[in-house]
């Protein structure tokens, strides 16, 4: 092979290489798959709820496709959520579904007029680019009968009030208020507080609420300023099992001894 054929086989290797380059810069490389913590959640709320009650929930999740290696929210939170128990009728927790912006959601449960033990369900899910990663997350409600006071306001004939609250006492302390909506001269206006304490010690107790704050222009029904309930909680059950141990073994230690005289009696009747 002379030069000048030596000089075309090379120039036509430079231009098959030429031409594979730009298809191998362009050429996809794989992603590595992103990295980022596993989906967990939590619900927080109270555990004791009375009948006939709203109480609020919050559901708080993290991780998952949603988020970034870094911790940056990417993708987006939902969840459906479901109530359980042995009566649900009337009861209900809402709503039902939805996202979870910045992976928090605030839910309501209405409960009924049923004590019952209520769980709580809400199905979590933490999505981005066709990947999804779910957990169900369940919490347990005691739903119990509640202590109540009731009371009517009446406005005086010439008042007129704008909205306030009313504290309410248990034994001299406060445990919460209700809220009181603009007044007219002369209206009537039912009012209900409910207090949930399973704890609460055995004995007599006594709620108090007092109108002092608006002398003159606001008072109960019956004309006072003031209106009390004293109930009485009654304490746990008498624990008389050692008391029934006891009895049971007089019984048996009775037994034996006139068992055991009988048979002595009739061993000596027979030896006569």
């Amino acid at each position: 092979m002379n030069r000048r054929q030596l000089l075309q086989v090379a120039l036509v290797a430079v231009l098959l290489v030429g031409s594979t380059l730009p298809f191998l810069a362009v050429a996809p490389t794989a992603r590595g798959a992103p990295v980022f913590g596993a989906l967990s959640g939590t619900i927080s709320g109270p555990s004791y709820v009375g009948e006939t009650q709203n109480a609020s929930y919050v559901v708080n999740v993290s991780g998952g496709p949603a988020v970034a290696a870094n911790g940056t929210q990417v993708g987006v939170y939902s969840y459906n959520a479901s109530v359980s128990g042995s009566n649900t009728t009337g009861v209900s927790f809402s709503p039902t579904g939805g996202s979870l912006p910045n992976g928090t959601v605030k839910l309501e449960l209405r409960t009924s007029n049923v004590s019952q033990l209520l769980t709580l369900y809400v199905l979590v899910t933490s999505s981005f680019a066709g990947k999804n990663a779910t957990q169900n997350l369940s919490y347990s409600v005691n739903v119990i009968v509640p202590y109540r006071i009731s009371a009517t306001l009446v406005a005086g004939p010439g008042a007129s009030l704008a909205p306030f609250a009313l504290t309410v006492t248990l034994d001299g302390t406060p445990v919460g208020s209700i809220p009181i909506g603009a007044l007219t001269a002369g209206a009537h206006t039912p009012v209900t507080f409910s207090y949930v304490n399973p704890n609460l010690a055995a004995g007599w107790h006594t709620f108090a609420i007092s109108l002092a704050q608006e002398h003159g222009l606001l008072s109960f029904a019956g004309g006072s300023e003031s209106v009390t309930l004293t109930f009485y909680v009654a304490g746990p059950p008498a624990n008389n099992t050692i008391w029934i141990v006891t009895g049971v073994a007089v019984f048996v230690g009775v037994v034996f001894i006139w068992t055991t005289r009988v048979a002595a009696s009739r061993r000596v009747r027979a030896k006569k």
